[in-house]
């Protein structure tokens, strides 16, 4: 079975297959508590990201200048598009208190078109450029 032939085997009605060029990225940004929803309301207001869930609080564990480290950190989930993305790394890192932040994406395969389509609207792109 060829891979757009698995996707639409999952893939009610109304969905988008985004073959080869990814249009579309889940961002997962680690930040401390304290700073979760300056971080992601930021997001929100420079139009990086069309929504963002913020984790309030995960339990992380990581190596860090040779230590095991433990910290409660919180997470945020952003969803934004392929225009977006490297604005969305470049700016976070420029307001985030790490020196090394987490700042990773993956690309959206499947998605509810309609939702995708809001995306592209809550960003300002024209459905042309994209």
């Amino acid at each position: 079975m060829q891979r757009t032939e698995t996707f639409l085997s999952f893939c009610p009605r109304k969905c988008i297959i985004i073959p080869h060029m990814h249009r579309y990225y889940v961002a997962f940004i680690t930040v401390p508590v304290e700073k979760a929803r300056d971080i992601a309301e930021y997001i929100i207001k420079e139009k990086l990201g069309a929504c963002v869930n913020v984790i309030s609080e995960v339990s992380s564990i990581y190596w860090w200048k040779g230590n095991i480290e433990r910290d409660k950190e919180s997470l945020l989930v952003v969803k934004t598009s392929s225009s977006k993305i490297r604005d969305l790394i470049d700016k976070v890192k420029s307001v985030h208190p790490y020196t090394v932040p987490e700042i990773i994406a993956m690309p959206i395969e499947v998605g509810n078109e309609d939702y995708l389509r809001w995306i592209d609207a809550s960003l300002e792109i024209s459905q042309e450029s994209s």
